[in-house]
Protein backbone atom coordinates (compact mmCIF):
# COMPACT_ATOMS: atom_id res chain seq x y z
CA UNK A 1 0.00 0.00 0.00
CA UNK A 2 0.94 3.85 -1.12
CA UNK A 3 0.26 6.14 1.69
CA UNK A 4 1.59 9.90 0.81
CA UNK A 5 1.72 12.30 3.51
CA UNK A 6 2.20 15.93 3.57
CA UNK A 7 4.22 17.98 5.61
CA UNK A 8 2.00 21.36 6.20
CA UNK A 9 1.41 23.43 9.29
CA UNK A 10 -1.08 25.17 7.26
CA UNK A 11 -3.02 21.65 7.46
CA UNK A 12 -5.84 21.01 4.78
CA UNK A 13 -6.51 24.81 4.05
CA UNK A 14 -3.04 24.64 2.18
CA UNK A 15 -2.64 21.46 1.53
CA UNK A 16 -6.27 20.25 0.54
CA UNK A 17 -6.46 21.88 -2.87
CA UNK A 18 -2.84 20.10 -4.23
CA UNK A 19 -4.27 16.70 -3.02
CA UNK A 20 -6.90 17.19 -4.59
CA UNK A 21 -5.66 17.75 -7.90
CA UNK A 22 -3.45 14.88 -8.23
CA UNK A 23 -6.16 12.74 -7.80
CA UNK A 24 -4.39 10.37 -6.00
CA UNK A 25 -5.82 6.74 -5.80
CA UNK A 26 -4.36 5.60 -2.14
CA UNK A 27 -4.63 7.56 1.09
CA UNK A 28 -3.12 10.87 1.62
CA UNK A 29 -2.53 12.32 4.97
CA UNK A 30 -1.61 16.16 6.08
CA UNK A 31 1.07 16.32 8.91
CA UNK A 32 0.03 19.65 10.23
CA UNK A 33 3.32 18.75 12.75
CA UNK A 34 5.95 17.35 10.78
CA UNK A 35 5.67 14.36 13.24
CA UNK A 36 6.18 11.63 10.33
CA UNK A 37 9.41 13.48 9.02
CA UNK A 38 10.79 13.51 12.73
CA UNK A 39 9.84 10.10 13.43
CA UNK A 40 11.49 8.48 9.70
CA UNK A 41 14.42 11.32 9.45
CA UNK A 42 13.38 13.00 6.62
CA UNK A 43 14.52 16.39 5.78
CA UNK A 44 13.06 16.81 2.25
CA UNK A 45 10.84 16.02 0.00
CA UNK A 46 9.65 13.99 -1.94
CA UNK A 47 11.37 11.25 0.39
CA UNK A 48 10.41 7.48 0.79
CA UNK A 49 9.99 5.01 3.40
CA UNK A 50 10.17 1.16 2.38
CA UNK A 51 7.88 -0.60 5.44
CA UNK A 52 7.17 -3.85 5.14
CA UNK A 53 3.79 -6.21 6.71
CA UNK A 54 6.02 -6.96 10.08
CA UNK A 55 6.49 -3.38 10.78
CA UNK A 56 10.55 -3.41 9.56
CA UNK A 57 11.77 -0.40 7.62
CA UNK A 58 13.69 -2.05 4.62
CA UNK A 59 14.35 1.23 3.50
CA UNK A 60 15.15 4.16 5.06
CA UNK A 61 14.51 7.58 4.12
CA UNK A 62 15.63 8.60 0.81
CA UNK A 63 14.93 10.59 -2.34
CA UNK A 64 11.66 9.06 -4.08
CA UNK A 65 13.28 8.94 -7.56
CA UNK A 66 14.44 12.51 -7.79
CA UNK A 67 17.84 14.05 -8.28
CA UNK A 68 19.93 17.17 -8.48
CA UNK A 69 19.42 17.27 -11.86
CA UNK A 70 16.46 19.78 -11.72
CA UNK A 71 19.69 22.04 -10.94
CA UNK A 72 20.28 22.30 -14.43
CA UNK A 73 17.48 24.65 -15.10
CA UNK A 74 17.78 28.18 -16.83
CA UNK A 75 17.68 30.51 -14.27
CA UNK A 76 15.92 32.87 -17.01
CA UNK A 77 13.08 30.41 -17.95
CA UNK A 78 13.23 27.79 -15.60
CA UNK A 79 13.29 25.52 -18.46
CA UNK A 80 15.26 22.10 -17.40
CA UNK A 81 17.34 21.10 -20.71
CA UNK A 82 16.46 17.88 -22.06
CA UNK A 83 19.27 16.22 -21.16
CA UNK A 84 18.19 16.81 -17.54
CA UNK A 85 14.53 15.92 -18.22
CA UNK A 86 15.99 12.20 -19.56
CA UNK A 87 17.91 12.09 -16.64
CA UNK A 88 15.19 12.32 -14.34
CA UNK A 89 12.92 10.49 -15.81
CA UNK A 90 15.32 7.52 -16.08
CA UNK A 91 15.88 7.61 -12.52
CA UNK A 92 12.43 7.90 -11.66
CA UNK A 93 11.25 4.45 -13.33
CA UNK A 94 14.44 2.71 -12.29
CA UNK A 95 13.03 3.69 -8.94
CA UNK A 96 9.47 2.87 -9.66
CA UNK A 97 10.90 -0.52 -10.72
CA UNK A 98 12.64 -1.25 -8.01
CA UNK A 99 9.91 -0.91 -5.83
CA UNK A 100 7.87 -3.33 -7.82
CA UNK A 101 10.65 -5.93 -7.37
CA UNK A 102 10.17 -5.55 -4.06
CA UNK A 103 6.47 -5.90 -3.82
CA UNK A 104 7.11 -8.53 -5.95
CA UNK A 105 9.86 -10.55 -4.27
CA UNK A 106 10.13 -9.09 -0.60
CA UNK A 107 13.61 -9.54 1.29
CA UNK A 108 14.80 -11.85 -2.08
CA UNK A 109 14.87 -8.33 -3.90
CA UNK A 110 18.12 -7.01 -4.62
CA UNK A 111 16.79 -3.63 -3.55
CA UNK A 112 15.90 -4.85 -0.03
CA UNK A 113 18.08 -3.89 2.70
CA UNK A 114 18.73 -6.45 5.59
CA UNK A 115 17.93 -5.23 9.20
CA UNK A 116 21.50 -4.54 9.84
CA UNK A 117 21.78 -2.87 6.36
CA UNK A 118 18.35 -0.52 7.25
CA UNK A 119 19.85 0.60 10.32
CA UNK A 120 23.39 1.41 9.10
CA UNK A 121 21.46 3.52 6.85
CA UNK A 122 19.43 5.40 9.89
CA UNK A 123 21.73 6.94 11.48
CA UNK A 124 21.35 8.64 15.14
CA UNK A 125 19.60 12.20 15.80
CA UNK A 126 22.12 14.42 17.48
CA UNK A 127 21.63 17.35 19.77
CA UNK A 128 21.25 19.95 17.33
CA UNK A 129 18.41 17.43 15.49
CA UNK A 130 16.44 17.74 18.67
CA UNK A 131 17.00 21.14 19.11
CA UNK A 132 16.21 22.17 15.54
CA UNK A 133 12.71 20.30 15.90
CA UNK A 134 12.12 22.14 19.37
CA UNK A 135 13.02 25.14 17.75
CA UNK A 136 10.80 24.46 14.66
CA UNK A 137 7.30 22.86 17.07
CA UNK A 138 7.61 26.99 19.22
CA UNK A 139 7.81 28.83 15.57
CA UNK A 140 4.43 26.81 14.34
CA UNK A 141 2.92 27.48 17.88
CA UNK A 142 3.88 31.21 17.59
CA UNK A 143 2.76 31.39 14.48
CA UNK A 144 -0.61 29.99 14.98
CA UNK A 145 -0.72 32.45 17.80
CA UNK A 146 -0.26 35.60 15.92
CA UNK A 147 3.32 35.88 16.59
CA UNK A 148 4.50 36.02 13.06
CA UNK A 149 7.85 38.08 13.55
CA UNK A 150 9.08 36.03 16.85
CA UNK A 151 7.85 32.90 14.73
CA UNK A 152 10.42 33.48 12.18
CA UNK A 153 12.97 33.84 14.84
CA UNK A 154 12.60 30.15 16.19
CA UNK A 155 12.39 28.86 12.36
CA UNK A 156 15.30 30.46 11.59
CA UNK A 157 17.14 28.62 14.34
CA UNK A 158 15.73 26.10 13.34
CA UNK A 159 17.10 25.47 9.86
CA UNK A 160 20.54 27.03 11.42
CA UNK A 161 20.60 23.91 13.44
CA UNK A 162 19.81 21.55 11.06
CA UNK A 163 20.74 23.54 7.56
CA UNK A 164 20.15 20.35 5.55
CA UNK A 165 16.43 20.02 6.82
CA UNK A 166 14.78 21.96 3.48
CA UNK A 167 11.48 20.65 5.17
CA UNK A 168 11.76 23.35 8.20
CA UNK A 169 12.79 25.74 5.21
CA UNK A 170 10.15 25.62 2.97
CA UNK A 171 7.52 25.96 6.09
CA UNK A 172 9.19 28.96 7.52
CA UNK A 173 9.09 30.80 3.70
CA UNK A 174 5.12 29.81 3.13
CA UNK A 175 4.71 31.03 6.47
CA UNK A 176 5.60 34.39 5.72
CA UNK A 177 3.62 36.38 4.40
CA UNK A 178 6.55 38.73 3.05
CA UNK A 179 8.88 36.50 1.82
CA UNK A 180 8.60 35.17 -1.54
CA UNK A 181 8.79 31.37 -0.98
CA UNK A 182 9.59 30.10 -5.17
CA UNK A 183 12.30 32.43 -4.90
CA UNK A 184 13.65 32.35 -1.86
CA UNK A 185 14.15 28.50 -2.23
CA UNK A 186 15.58 28.97 -5.97
CA UNK A 187 18.08 31.26 -4.48
CA UNK A 188 18.96 29.29 -1.65
CA UNK A 189 19.64 25.92 -3.70
CA UNK A 190 21.75 27.87 -6.13
CA UNK A 191 23.85 29.14 -3.00
CA UNK A 192 24.86 25.83 -2.53
CA UNK A 193 27.34 25.49 -5.20
CA UNK A 194 29.01 22.23 -5.39
CA UNK A 195 26.94 20.98 -2.08
CA UNK A 196 24.16 18.52 -3.28
CA UNK A 197 20.36 19.63 -2.46
CA UNK A 198 19.18 15.98 -3.00
CA UNK A 199 21.82 13.30 -1.60
CA UNK A 200 22.14 10.90 -4.28
CA UNK A 201 19.85 7.40 -3.98
CA UNK A 202 22.09 4.56 -2.80
CA UNK A 203 20.67 1.68 -4.76
CA UNK A 204 23.30 -0.29 -7.59
CA UNK A 205 22.82 0.74 -10.70
CA UNK A 206 20.95 3.97 -10.08
CA UNK A 207 21.59 5.96 -13.73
Amino acid sequence: MIVAVALETGGSASAAEWVRNAKPTYPCLIDERHTVAELYGMVNVPNAVWIDEEGRIVRPAEPAGVSDAIRARDPATGQLPEEAKALIERRRNFYYDAIRDWVAKGDASAYALTPEEARGRIGGRSEDDALAAANFRMGVYLHQQGFTKDAQRYFAEATRLRPQGWNYRRQMWNLDPESDAGELFWTTMDALGDRPYIQPIRMENMP
